[in-house]
């Protein structure tokens, strides 16, 4: 309180001592209540009691001019009622503060109790479920599949899943940015969730969600359940005013507990699902063992040929290239193998897909052109000009940076001479809006290298556009050349008459492949056809047979 306060409140105090002098009977209750306010207005400091005893007893019978036989006890006894008050008063305050300290304590205690239990729980709709959807997260999904396998894995029970995926959900991000992308994923799963109640829906991430049909009857089951997640899909969602339209693809898995585990439905669903979206979105695919076995061998097998090239298990045979003038020996074409340690010698259509689709076909390759101008330079002939070898180019290894620059140094660290070497590339190679990789035939043509168009005929046979490229000699596909096996094949013998043509009246030779018969080997004669490749010419051989026939 203010000094002008507290001289109010001490001179009503003194006006209460003072009546209690002089009043008969003597109420010490006053210097109890004296004290109270004492107290009450935190006068309570050590020389607080004392000061108030000294004023009342030294000055307080003298201001007020007290005369009486008895004032000295009524003074003794009223102060004695204010020490007593004034003590009590303490005590009791010190103890309600005690109390008010504990019950704060205890709220404090109970507020900070709650708080970490408010706290845990946000971080178990953090931990167990996706802060966008609000639907269950991959956590809680992979614990709730694991209990469904474990509580039925003897009982007989079956289980499935769908895996879905929004198809092309980038698109719409693309288009409409993320945030109204977030809001058509929020539509998505909520209409995904009433469509497919009572079954655990979950979001896995991205665009991928997961069905749990824990107590499935049979593969119908869980169709029907993602049939009925596609027909929720197919209506568009507005957002901001926005038709967003989605579609979605789903892999279904459905199959007896006993004998599996979440982690084997879970390969089995993404495999499932992969295969749904291959074959165009929009719809589901339903799991087929055989076919994801030969995948899953593709996919081993493809995951072998890095440490395959590290252990040299990789090899060259050789087909001849021959005249179809006079028989001889033009060159060979470099034909790749893999002695693979469990499954023995395997040709090129066992592998060189899969190395094209991952890209090993870039490492892969390089070995192979390495491999096959290392061998080459080596073979000499007793008279005429050594055979060329004739290397097939995958597509990546066309469309590398860097191509030109790696076959210059090989040539020149082989010392093969580049006359020596044909490069073969499909037609598909060169139908691209980019100028790189014809720059790089280019210039690998004017380094006197080579280029051959293999498998002519089976893509765009642009011949406008071939005409334009840095090309040496055309491959015939074996297609046109198997016709030519009945005498009655006209047509095909037609359209390589008119092939040979064109192909002559740009400057190209032409070497047919697949000739497997003297006779298909006169018919291409007879058109003027240059070069055959085929069993009729020989077979794929080793470099010392290659050698051999050159000596």
């Amino acid at each position: 309180m203010t000094h002008a306060q507290l001289e109010v409140l001490l001179q009503r105090l003194t006006d209460l001592l003072a009546e209690a002098l002089r009043a008969e009977p003597l109420d010490l209750r006053v210097g109890h209540k004296v004290a109270d306010e004492l107290v009450a207005a935190h006068i309570v400091s050590a020389e607080a009691l004392g000061r108030t005893v000294e004023v009342i007893q030294l000055r307080l019978v003298r201001d007020l001019d007290l005369v009486a036989d008895d004032i000295e006890d009524r003074m003794a006894r009223l102060l004695g009622a204010v020490a007593t008050g004034y003590a009590r008063a303490l005590r009791d305050r010190t103890l309600d503060e005690q109390e008010s300290i504990r019950r704060a304590a205890m709220t404090a205690r109970a507020e900070a109790e709650q708080a970490l239990r408010a706290s845990e729980a946000r971080f178990r709709h953090q931990a167990t479920h996706d802060p966008l959807t609000d639907l269950p997260n991959r956590t809680l999904f992979a614990e709730r599949l694991a209990a469904a396998v474990d509580a039925s894995a003897g009982s007989g029970r079956r289980v499935g899943l769908c895996f879905l995926d929004l198809d092309r959900f980038k698109r719409v991000n693309d288009s409409f940015g993320h945030q109204i992308g977030d809001r058509a994923l929020v539509a998505a799963a909520r209409r995904l969730r009433r469509a497919v109640e009572p079954h655990l829906v979950a979001r896995l991430g991205g665009d991928a969600f997961v069905v749990l049909v824990e107590r499935s009857t049979g593969t119908g089951d869980v169709v029907a359940v993602a049939e009925a997640a596609l027909a929720a899909l197919s209506e568009p969602v507005v957002v901001d005013g926005h038709d967003v339209t989605v579609t979605a693809s789903v892999g279904i898995v459905e199959r007896r507990v006993a004998g599996t585990s979440p982690d084997d439905l879970m390969r089995a669903a993404g495999s499932t699902l992969h295969w749904a979206k291959s074959a165009g979105g929009a719809g589901w695919a339903l799991y087929d063992a055989e076919r994801d076995g030969r995948e899953q061998a593709r996919q081993e097998l493809c995951a072998a040929i890095p440490a395959g090239l590290e252990r040299g298990e990789f090899f060259l045979d050789y087909q001849p290239l021959t005249s179809l003038h006079d028989g001889s020996l033009l060159g060979v074409e470099a034909l790749v193998r893999w002695r693979h340690p469990r499954l023995g010698v395997l040709r090129p259509d066992k592998f060189i897909g899969l190395a094209e689709e991952t890209g090993l076909i870039v490492p892969l390759g390089g070995w192979v052109l390495a491999e096959a101008c290392r061998e080459a330079v080596g073979w000499t002939s007793t008279s005429g000009e050594p055979p060329y070898v004739s290397v097939n180019l995958a597509v990546r290894q066309v469309r590398r940076p860097g191509l030109v620059q790696e076959v210059r140094a090989l040539l020149r660290r082989t010392g093969l001479p580049p006359n020596r070497l044909q490069l073969e590339i499909t037609e598909s190679t060169m139908m691209t809006t980019s100028e790189e990789p014809v720059r790089a035939l280019r210039a690998l043509a004017d380094l006197g290298i080579r280029i051959a168009i293999d498998d002519f005929g089976t893509g765009y046979s642009n011949l406008a556009y071939l005409r334009d490229l840095p090309v040496t000699e055309l491959k015939v596909a074996g297609e046109f050349v198997r016709g030519l096996r009945t005498p009655e094949a006209r047509a095909d013998e037609r359209i390589l008459a008119s092939l040979v043509s064109l192909a002559h009246a740009l400057d190209l030779t032409v070497t047919a492949e697949g000739v497997e018969t003297g006779g298909q080997a006169e018919r291409l004669r007879a058109i003027g056809c240059d070069a055959g490749q085929g069993w009729h010419f020989g077979r794929p051989a080793s470099p010392d047979h290659i050698l051999a026939r050159i000596r």
